[in-house]
Protein backbone atom coordinates (compact mmCIF):
# COMPACT_ATOMS: atom_id res chain seq x y z
CA UNK A 1 0.00 0.00 0.00
CA UNK A 2 1.65 3.45 -1.06
CA UNK A 3 -1.09 6.03 0.22
CA UNK A 4 -1.74 5.86 4.16
CA UNK A 5 -5.72 6.73 5.16
CA UNK A 6 -5.03 10.58 5.75
CA UNK A 7 -6.76 11.86 8.95
CA UNK A 8 -7.93 15.01 8.81
CA UNK A 9 -6.86 16.04 12.20
CA UNK A 10 -3.66 15.24 10.30
CA UNK A 11 -3.83 18.37 8.09
CA UNK A 12 -3.20 20.68 10.42
CA UNK A 13 -6.89 21.29 10.21
CA UNK A 14 -7.38 21.88 6.79
CA UNK A 15 -10.07 24.72 5.47
CA UNK A 16 -11.35 22.31 2.73
CA UNK A 17 -12.59 19.87 5.60
CA UNK A 18 -13.79 22.02 8.34
CA UNK A 19 -15.46 24.76 6.67
CA UNK A 20 -15.87 26.85 3.31
CA UNK A 21 -13.44 29.73 2.69
CA UNK A 22 -14.79 32.87 2.63
CA UNK A 23 -14.61 33.49 -0.70
CA UNK A 24 -16.81 30.22 -1.71
CA UNK A 25 -19.83 31.41 0.53
CA UNK A 26 -22.88 30.60 -0.50
CA UNK A 27 -24.86 34.01 -0.44
CA UNK A 28 -23.26 35.90 -3.26
CA UNK A 29 -23.49 32.24 -5.59
CA UNK A 30 -26.01 30.24 -7.60
CA UNK A 31 -25.50 26.71 -6.79
CA UNK A 32 -24.18 25.82 -10.56
CA UNK A 33 -21.71 28.32 -10.29
CA UNK A 34 -20.64 27.49 -6.30
CA UNK A 35 -20.52 23.93 -7.20
CA UNK A 36 -18.22 24.67 -9.90
CA UNK A 37 -16.07 26.78 -8.41
CA UNK A 38 -15.55 24.62 -5.03
CA UNK A 39 -14.41 21.61 -7.40
CA UNK A 40 -11.84 23.65 -9.08
CA UNK A 41 -10.54 25.02 -5.38
CA UNK A 42 -8.18 22.92 -3.16
CA UNK A 43 -5.69 23.47 -0.33
CA UNK A 44 -2.31 22.11 1.07
CA UNK A 45 -2.23 20.15 3.82
CA UNK A 46 -0.71 23.46 5.10
CA UNK A 47 -3.74 25.01 4.73
CA UNK A 48 -2.91 27.37 1.79
CA UNK A 49 -5.54 27.46 -0.65
CA UNK A 50 -5.41 26.61 -4.41
CA UNK A 51 -7.57 28.42 -7.38
CA UNK A 52 -7.61 25.31 -9.04
CA UNK A 53 -5.75 21.88 -9.70
CA UNK A 54 -3.86 23.27 -12.93
CA UNK A 55 -2.51 26.22 -10.06
CA UNK A 56 -1.17 23.53 -7.68
CA UNK A 57 0.42 21.44 -10.41
CA UNK A 58 2.25 23.90 -11.79
CA UNK A 59 3.99 24.76 -8.85
CA UNK A 60 4.72 21.38 -7.64
CA UNK A 61 5.68 19.89 -11.32
CA UNK A 62 6.18 22.88 -13.31
CA UNK A 63 5.23 23.82 -17.08
CA UNK A 64 4.17 20.76 -19.39
CA UNK A 65 8.07 19.22 -20.28
CA UNK A 66 9.79 20.14 -16.77
CA UNK A 67 11.01 16.88 -16.52
CA UNK A 68 13.67 17.18 -13.70
CA UNK A 69 10.85 18.39 -11.39
CA UNK A 70 8.11 16.09 -11.98
CA UNK A 71 11.27 13.26 -11.38
CA UNK A 72 11.70 14.81 -8.05
CA UNK A 73 7.85 14.66 -7.20
CA UNK A 74 8.00 11.00 -7.53
CA UNK A 75 11.31 10.38 -5.90
CA UNK A 76 10.15 12.17 -2.77
CA UNK A 77 6.64 10.34 -2.73
CA UNK A 78 8.70 7.43 -2.69
CA UNK A 79 11.11 8.54 -0.02
CA UNK A 80 8.76 8.80 2.07
CA UNK A 81 7.10 5.36 1.94
CA UNK A 82 10.83 4.45 2.52
CA UNK A 83 11.02 5.44 5.56
CA UNK A 84 8.04 3.75 6.83
CA UNK A 85 7.86 0.24 9.05
CA UNK A 86 7.10 -2.65 7.00
CA UNK A 87 3.47 -3.42 8.85
CA UNK A 88 0.32 -3.72 8.29
CA UNK A 89 0.39 -0.31 11.38
CA UNK A 90 2.97 1.27 9.07
CA UNK A 91 1.29 1.25 5.78
CA UNK A 92 -1.69 2.41 7.01
CA UNK A 93 -0.26 5.24 8.42
CA UNK A 94 -0.72 4.19 12.34
CA UNK A 95 -4.25 3.30 11.53
CA UNK A 96 -3.91 -0.20 11.24
CA UNK A 97 -7.45 -0.69 13.04
CA UNK A 98 -9.06 0.19 9.93
CA UNK A 99 -7.76 -3.72 8.03
CA UNK A 100 -10.28 -5.55 9.00
CA UNK A 101 -13.18 -3.31 8.10
CA UNK A 102 -11.45 -2.16 4.68
CA UNK A 103 -11.39 -5.63 3.97
CA UNK A 104 -14.80 -6.73 4.76
CA UNK A 105 -15.92 -4.03 2.50
CA UNK A 106 -13.77 -4.39 -0.31
CA UNK A 107 -14.60 -8.32 -0.14
CA UNK A 108 -18.54 -7.75 -0.04
CA UNK A 109 -17.54 -5.09 -3.34
CA UNK A 110 -15.45 -7.69 -4.82
CA UNK A 111 -18.04 -10.87 -4.12
CA UNK A 112 -21.04 -8.66 -6.06
CA UNK A 113 -18.88 -7.30 -9.02
CA UNK A 114 -17.17 -11.00 -9.80
CA UNK A 115 -21.04 -12.72 -9.70
CA UNK A 116 -22.08 -9.77 -11.86
CA UNK A 117 -19.33 -10.30 -14.72
CA UNK A 118 -18.54 -13.71 -14.42
CA UNK A 119 -20.65 -16.76 -14.63
CA UNK A 120 -20.85 -18.74 -11.68
CA UNK A 121 -19.04 -16.12 -9.59
CA UNK A 122 -15.44 -17.02 -11.77
CA UNK A 123 -15.31 -19.96 -10.18
CA UNK A 124 -14.73 -22.36 -13.30
CA UNK A 125 -12.72 -19.48 -14.99
CA UNK A 126 -8.86 -18.92 -13.97
CA UNK A 127 -8.90 -15.80 -12.94
CA UNK A 128 -5.55 -13.36 -12.62
CA UNK A 129 -5.79 -10.18 -10.10
CA UNK A 130 -2.94 -7.43 -10.29
CA UNK A 131 -2.63 -5.75 -6.84
CA UNK A 132 -1.32 -1.93 -7.68
CA UNK A 133 0.05 -0.55 -4.80
CA UNK A 134 0.39 -3.67 -3.33
CA UNK A 135 2.56 -2.40 -0.43
CA UNK A 136 3.70 -5.53 1.88
CA UNK A 137 0.67 -7.63 0.48
CA UNK A 138 -2.20 -7.08 2.51
CA UNK A 139 -4.94 -6.89 0.88
CA UNK A 140 -3.65 -10.05 -2.01
CA UNK A 141 -3.18 -11.94 1.79
CA UNK A 142 -6.52 -10.83 3.61
CA UNK A 143 -8.67 -10.74 0.40
CA UNK A 144 -7.54 -11.16 -3.30
CA UNK A 145 -5.34 -14.48 -3.07
CA UNK A 146 -8.78 -16.15 -1.84
CA UNK A 147 -11.18 -15.73 -4.69
CA UNK A 148 -8.05 -15.46 -7.31
CA UNK A 149 -5.92 -18.04 -8.98
CA UNK A 150 -2.92 -15.63 -9.52
CA UNK A 151 -1.89 -12.48 -7.94
CA UNK A 152 0.34 -10.14 -9.38
CA UNK A 153 2.26 -7.52 -6.69
CA UNK A 154 3.61 -3.78 -7.96
CA UNK A 155 5.22 -2.20 -5.65
CA UNK A 156 7.75 0.69 -5.83
CA UNK A 157 8.80 0.41 -2.37
CA UNK A 158 11.41 -2.48 -2.06
CA UNK A 159 10.95 -3.35 1.73
CA UNK A 160 7.57 -3.26 1.49
CA UNK A 161 7.62 -6.02 -1.92
CA UNK A 162 10.48 -7.42 -0.11
CA UNK A 163 7.70 -8.23 3.03
CA UNK A 164 5.26 -9.12 0.68
CA UNK A 165 7.07 -11.72 -1.14
CA UNK A 166 8.34 -13.57 2.57
CA UNK A 167 4.20 -13.34 3.87
CA UNK A 168 3.22 -14.91 1.15
CA UNK A 169 5.76 -17.76 0.67
CA UNK A 170 4.52 -20.98 1.20
CA UNK A 171 6.70 -20.87 4.97
CA UNK A 172 4.28 -18.17 6.57
CA UNK A 173 1.28 -18.77 4.21
CA UNK A 174 -0.53 -21.76 3.38
CA UNK A 175 -2.23 -21.17 0.23
CA UNK A 176 -2.81 -23.95 -2.11
CA UNK A 177 -1.36 -24.28 -5.41
CA UNK A 178 -4.61 -22.92 -7.46
CA UNK A 179 -4.01 -19.77 -5.35
CA UNK A 180 -1.07 -18.23 -5.59
CA UNK A 181 1.06 -15.11 -5.58
CA UNK A 182 3.07 -15.08 -9.01
CA UNK A 183 4.94 -11.86 -9.81
CA UNK A 184 6.49 -9.30 -7.31
CA UNK A 185 6.86 -6.41 -9.47
CA UNK A 186 9.12 -3.41 -7.82
CA UNK A 187 7.92 -0.81 -10.25
CA UNK A 188 5.90 1.91 -9.89
CA UNK A 189 2.61 3.06 -11.35
CA UNK A 190 3.63 5.26 -13.85
CA UNK A 191 6.43 3.42 -15.31
CA UNK A 192 4.35 0.09 -15.30
CA UNK A 193 3.25 -1.78 -18.54
CA UNK A 194 1.15 -4.64 -17.43
CA UNK A 195 1.21 -8.06 -20.12
CA UNK A 196 -1.66 -8.03 -22.73
CA UNK A 197 -4.67 -9.69 -21.60
CA UNK A 198 -3.32 -11.09 -18.49
CA UNK A 199 -5.65 -9.80 -15.81
CA UNK A 200 -9.65 -10.53 -14.85
CA UNK A 201 -9.37 -7.59 -11.98
CA UNK A 202 -7.03 -4.94 -11.91
CA UNK A 203 -7.07 -3.19 -8.22
CA UNK A 204 -5.47 -0.44 -7.53
CA UNK A 205 -6.07 0.98 -3.60
CA UNK A 206 -4.56 3.72 -1.69
CA UNK A 207 -1.45 4.46 -4.62
CA UNK A 208 -3.19 6.51 -7.16
CA UNK A 209 -3.08 10.17 -5.70
CA UNK A 210 0.98 9.58 -5.93
CA UNK A 211 0.12 10.47 -9.89
CA UNK A 212 -0.06 13.33 -11.62
CA UNK A 213 -3.09 13.71 -13.68
CA UNK A 214 -1.64 13.27 -17.06
CA UNK A 215 0.31 10.66 -15.17
CA UNK A 216 -2.96 8.93 -14.02
CA UNK A 217 -4.48 8.78 -17.50
CA UNK A 218 -1.59 7.27 -18.95
CA UNK A 219 -1.60 4.65 -16.57
CA UNK A 220 -5.00 3.58 -17.33
CA UNK A 221 -4.62 3.89 -21.13
CA UNK A 222 -1.16 1.51 -20.69
CA UNK A 223 -3.68 -0.99 -18.17
CA UNK A 224 -6.94 -1.20 -20.07
CA UNK A 225 -4.27 -3.44 -22.46
CA UNK A 226 -4.05 -6.04 -19.38
CA UNK A 227 -7.57 -6.85 -19.25
CA UNK A 228 -9.05 -9.58 -20.40
CA UNK A 229 -12.38 -9.47 -21.95
CA UNK A 230 -14.70 -8.59 -19.31
CA UNK A 231 -12.11 -7.70 -17.13
CA UNK A 232 -12.41 -4.72 -15.03
CA UNK A 233 -10.29 -1.99 -12.32
CA UNK A 234 -11.69 -1.50 -8.61
CA UNK A 235 -9.89 1.82 -7.62
CA UNK A 236 -10.24 2.45 -4.09
CA UNK A 237 -9.48 5.72 -2.57
CA UNK A 238 -9.64 8.46 0.50
CA UNK A 239 -11.76 11.09 -1.41
CA UNK A 240 -11.91 15.01 -0.59
CA UNK A 241 -15.28 16.66 0.23
CA UNK A 242 -14.57 19.03 -2.54
CA UNK A 243 -11.65 19.73 -5.12
CA UNK A 244 -8.60 18.07 -4.03
CA UNK A 245 -6.43 18.19 -0.91
CA UNK A 246 -2.22 18.52 -1.54
CA UNK A 247 -0.30 16.15 0.93
CA UNK A 248 3.08 17.95 1.11
CA UNK A 249 5.09 15.13 3.31
CA UNK A 250 4.25 11.95 1.24
CA UNK A 251 3.68 14.02 -2.43
CA UNK A 252 0.18 12.80 -2.99
CA UNK A 253 -3.32 14.54 -3.74
CA UNK A 254 -6.72 13.35 -2.58
CA UNK A 255 -9.27 13.96 -4.76
CA UNK A 256 -13.06 14.79 -4.79
CA UNK A 257 -15.25 11.89 -6.15
CA UNK A 258 -16.21 14.91 -9.11
CA UNK A 259 -12.16 15.35 -9.86
CA UNK A 260 -12.07 11.49 -9.88
CA UNK A 261 -14.99 11.23 -12.55
CA UNK A 262 -13.35 14.01 -14.58
CA UNK A 263 -10.17 11.89 -14.93
CA UNK A 264 -12.44 8.71 -15.37
CA UNK A 265 -13.81 10.39 -18.59
CA UNK A 266 -10.64 11.24 -19.75
CA UNK A 267 -9.49 7.84 -19.60
CA UNK A 268 -12.07 6.45 -21.68
CA UNK A 269 -13.41 4.33 -18.27
CA UNK A 270 -16.69 3.83 -17.27
CA UNK A 271 -18.30 3.65 -14.28
CA UNK A 272 -19.70 0.32 -13.47
CA UNK A 273 -20.41 0.45 -9.78
CA UNK A 274 -19.74 2.94 -7.23
CA UNK A 275 -19.60 2.34 -3.17
CA UNK A 276 -18.36 3.86 -0.10
CA UNK A 277 -16.98 1.94 2.62
CA UNK A 278 -18.36 2.35 5.75
CA UNK A 279 -16.89 1.64 9.60
CA UNK A 280 -13.39 3.84 9.26
CA UNK A 281 -13.16 6.45 11.77
CA UNK A 282 -14.75 9.83 11.71
CA UNK A 283 -11.11 11.67 11.82
CA UNK A 284 -10.41 10.17 8.59
CA UNK A 285 -11.29 11.35 5.07
CA UNK A 286 -14.45 9.20 2.84
CA UNK A 287 -13.42 6.35 1.12
CA UNK A 288 -15.22 5.16 -2.35
CA UNK A 289 -14.57 2.40 -4.13
CA UNK A 290 -15.25 2.43 -7.69
CA UNK A 291 -15.84 -0.88 -10.15
CA UNK A 292 -14.24 0.78 -14.17
CA UNK A 293 -15.08 -0.94 -17.25
CA UNK A 294 -13.64 -0.19 -20.78
CA UNK A 295 -17.24 -0.42 -22.08
CA UNK A 296 -20.33 1.27 -21.29
CA UNK A 297 -22.18 -0.91 -18.74
CA UNK A 298 -25.44 -2.57 -20.09
CA UNK A 299 -28.69 -0.61 -18.74
CA UNK A 300 -30.83 -3.28 -16.98
CA UNK A 301 -34.95 -2.31 -18.36
CA UNK A 302 -37.33 -4.38 -16.15
CA UNK A 303 -39.19 -6.54 -17.72
CA UNK A 304 -42.89 -7.47 -17.14
CA UNK A 305 -44.27 -10.76 -15.13
CA UNK A 306 -45.01 -13.51 -17.25
CA UNK A 307 -48.60 -13.26 -15.85
CA UNK A 308 -48.62 -9.52 -16.91
CA UNK A 309 -46.76 -10.37 -20.24
CA UNK A 310 -49.59 -12.85 -21.30
CA UNK A 311 -52.41 -10.15 -20.21
CA UNK A 312 -54.75 -9.44 -23.26
CA UNK A 313 -54.52 -5.88 -24.29
CA UNK A 314 -57.70 -3.31 -23.37
CA UNK A 315 -59.34 -2.66 -26.67
CA UNK A 316 -60.05 0.99 -26.49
Amino acid sequence: MWIRPISKAGLQHCPLILQLPPNLGHNNMTPKARSSAMEAAGFDSDGREFKNAQEMWREQIGDEGDAPKKTQWYREGVAYWEGVEASVDGVLGGFGQVNDADINGSEAFLNTLLHERFHGGGSNQHLVALDCGSGIGRITKNLLIRYFNEVDLLEPVSHFLDAARESLSQEYFVASDVHKATNFYCASLQEFTPDAGRYNVIWIQWCIGHLTDDDFVSFFERAKVGLKPGGFFVLKENIARNGFVLDKEDRSITRSDLYFKDLFRQCGLHLYKMKEQKGLPEELFAVKMYALTTEVPKKVHKTRSKAQANRPGIIK
